[in-house]
């Protein structure tokens, strides 16, 4: 097998990263650290596509309101209940927010098209594991019997998300099979984190690659656990499950140049193993993050388009 290269927008990535003198994240505080990430939305963001309609929702959650924000695609018709798709950003949940990964909701909803809900979930260190499980978790089942007024039809539910997100996305899966709902349609993983350990060889491989670095990974993971203990607990590492039988089809999403990709794939591979359809996406020469850099890495519009049609045929839109 020729060794893989790195793409040359990714690489043009990389090179504005350290152009910036942006410090590397393990030497920022949290507050410095989102701030930095959302700094760099102008630079590698393209311009958030209309949708048909924008609203600020709010689920119950178990320690008081979870904000969410709610997209309805173009061309996705208002007077019957729609497929809805519940998205959980990246940034190790540690950084990311409703704005961090609103053009990213706005695309998806328009090339689905269907309706997106984002989740603001709470995030570490000031709320530490599992507040961010919980919340992903008490959204998702908020939604679901909240469909009907929101123009949503419940039958028709999936969930995605990033990095963070998409190691969410993976764990209500397995509480919604678990714990009597709601039904999912699809669970869709970009480069998800699902084994805290942070034992595999991609890790290695890529310990220096931007703009996630093993010792990034290593920060996110400290302020995110309270222990090592943590490490071995389902809803931090859903590789641990006891079973991943009986879970919606997955499309799970790697980039070659991830830390990450080595336990995204074995995801993908277990999940097989339990006789879950998967479809892995495996995208050679990118990084970590690049779903959120459109204005530089096409790959992006690429993976979105992705989406969308593992999605259509999941909502039954053809």
């Amino acid at each position: 097998m020729p060794e893989q290269k790195l793409h040359p927008q990714a690489q043009q990535v990389c090179d504005l990263i350290v152009a910036s003198g942006r410090p590397p994240i393990e030497t920022l505080t949290p507050p410095q650290a989102r701030q930095a990430y959302l700094a760099s939305r102008a630079i590698l963001q393209p311009e958030a596509e209309a949708v048909a309609e924008v609203l600020p929702l709010s689920a119950t959650g178990p320690h008081g309101p979870i904000p969410l924000r709610y997209y309805r695609g173009n061309g996705v018709d208002k007077g019957r209940p729609q497929p809805a798709l519940v998205y959980f950003h990246g940034g190790g949940w540690v950084i990311g927010d409703l704005e961090s990964h609103d053009q990213v909701c706005r695309a998806v909803a328009n090339a689905i098209p269907a309706i997106v809900v984002a989740v603001d979930y709470r995030l570490a260190p000031e709320h530490k594991f599992p507040a961010a499980v919980e919340d992903a978790i008490a959204a998702t089942r908020w939604i679901a019997d909240n469909a009907e007024r929101h123009g949503i039809d419940a039958g028709r539910l999936a969930v995605a998300g990033d990095s963070a997100g998409g190691n969410l996305a993976a764990v209500v899966a397995l509480d919604a099979r678990d714990h009597g709902g709601p039904r999912l349609v699809h669970q869709v993983l970009i480069y998800p984190g699902t084994d805290m350990r942070m034992g595999w060889p991609s890790l290695e491989r890529h310990a220096q690659q931007l703009p996630l670095t093993r010792a990034g990974m290593q920060w996110f993971v400290g302020h995110y656990l309270c222990n090592d203990a943590d490490k071995l607990d389902w809803r931090a590492s859903p590789l641990m499950a006891a079973s991943l039988a009986s879970l919606p089809p997955a499309l799970i999403i790697t980039a070659g140049f991830d830390p990450l990709c080595d336990e995204g794939e074995a995801y993908a591979e277990a999940l097989r193993k339990a006789k879950v359809a998967v479809e892995l996406a495996r995208f050679e020469g990118q990084i970590h993050g690049f779903l959120n850099m459109g204005r530089i890495i096409a790959d992006a519009g690429r993976a979105v388009a992705t989406v969308a049609a593992a999605l259509r045929g999941s909502f039954k839109l053809a």
